[in-house]
């Protein structure tokens, strides 16, 4: 009797996981389905059009991109109907891989509905531009939230005004939609641009070379992505031949540009400083009252002479020499133990929320 009912119970989940293989969909990690030899050409060239990306485990660039992807795939799950997200394990499926001429990774391939015929995306590698290419191939209208660009994009017309302007340093990128380093590159240079979004006189800016090869072929003709930096006052173009990760980048411009930013964007502990105005600080320090209405003269002067932050940080000056004159020497100090029990309370609401 019990040798009956075991053998009924293997019976049923032998059936039941024969059943949920037969009828499962592909395996899906988030909402990217991954395919495999046995699933393949159920889920692409049937009714949908599929986006799929060939990829591996070690790959830097996959590892890389795989957030981005997944996200992609989420927005696309409301038209699932209409158009597959998905991806293949190049080190588990070989030849899957190999059939549709994957020879480097992430590649990425568009195939349309009914159709095993594979169209590369050569595109930049972010979720915008993915969401733009698949709305454009598979006929949907699939709206992804735009995060905002501080990158000028510079135009033939527009290029002379923009890189050559006397009143701004310009860092400058030549790069070309189809180059897999410039797709790489691409986040850090969004990742810079939005760092100096609030510095008036720091322009980052990018030219695509494909578009305008008269400028690019002087500027690019070592490949892309070609990095140059115009300081402000000159058109004398620098070639940037630096490390390319977001704190070397920043650091060179703040080493250039005279900012101050740390790799989150915020101001460091050197923000307001104007070196050019130390000479004259330390005059009206030592000076006595009648000499200091002299000294504040000279510093607007300077001051009228400073453009873009620096002229910011100088009225700043001005204010500070002036306030000194009609209240005193202790000023300074006063309200340097003002600013400090500012921050004092500042940071311990900080520590109590925390």
């Amino acid at each position: 009797m019990v040798e009956k009912k075991m053998r009924r119970y293997q019976v049923r989940l032998a059936l039941f996981v024969t059943l949920a293989f037969l009828i499962a969909p592909a395996i899906a990690d988030g909402d990217v389905v991954e395919l495999m030899p046995d699933n393949f050409q159920k889920e692409v060239g049937q009714d949908r059009g599929a986006l799929v990306k060939f990829f591996a485990p070690w790959c830097g660039h996959c590892i890389k991109l795989a957030p981005e992807y997944e996200q992609l795939a989420s927005y696309f799950k409301q038209v699932a109907d209409t158009v597959l997200i998905a991806k293949v394990n190049c080190d588990e499926n070989k030849d899957l891989c190999v059939d549709n001429e994957v020879t480097g990774y992430p590649t990425i391939l568009w195939f349309p509905k009914g159709s095993l015929e594979a169209k590369r995306y050569h595109g930049i590698r972010t979720i915008e531009a993915f969401a733009e290419f698949v709305n454009a191939e598979g006929g949907t209208n699939v709206k992804v939230p735009v995060a905002p660009s501080y990158v000028v994009e510079v135009t033939l017309e527009s290029f002379d005004d923009v890189i050559f302007d006397i009143t701004k340093h310009v860092f400058v990128q030549f790069y070309a939609p189809w180059c897999g380093h410039c797709h790489n590159f691409a986040p850090t240079y969004e990742k810079v641009a939005s760092i100096f979004k609030l510095d008036e006189d720091v322009v980052i800016a990018r030219v695509n070379g494909d578009e305008y090869p008269e400028v690019s072929e002087k500027y690019a003709d070592n490949g892309y992505p070609s990095l140059w930096f115009i300081p402000k006052g000159n058109t004398a173009v620098e070639e940037y031949e630096e490390g390319r990760t977001v704190e070397e980048i920043v650091e060179f411009i703040n080493q250039k540009c005279g900012t101050n930013r740390d790799f989150d964007g915020q101001l460091t502990s050197r923000a307001g400083i104007v070196e050019s105005l130390d000479a004259l600080v330390k005059e009206f320090v030592s000076a006595v009252n009648d000499e200091r209405e002299k000294i504040i003269t000279k510093i607007e002067e300077e001051v009228s002479k400073l453009t873009g932050t620096h002229a910011r940080y100088g009225k700043f000056y001005v204010k500070a020499a002036k306030s000194i004159l009609s209240k005193g020497v202790d000023y300074a100090k006063a309200e340097t133990e003002r600013l400090q029990r500012m921050l004092e309370k500042v940071q311990n609401t900080i520590k109590f929320f925390d």
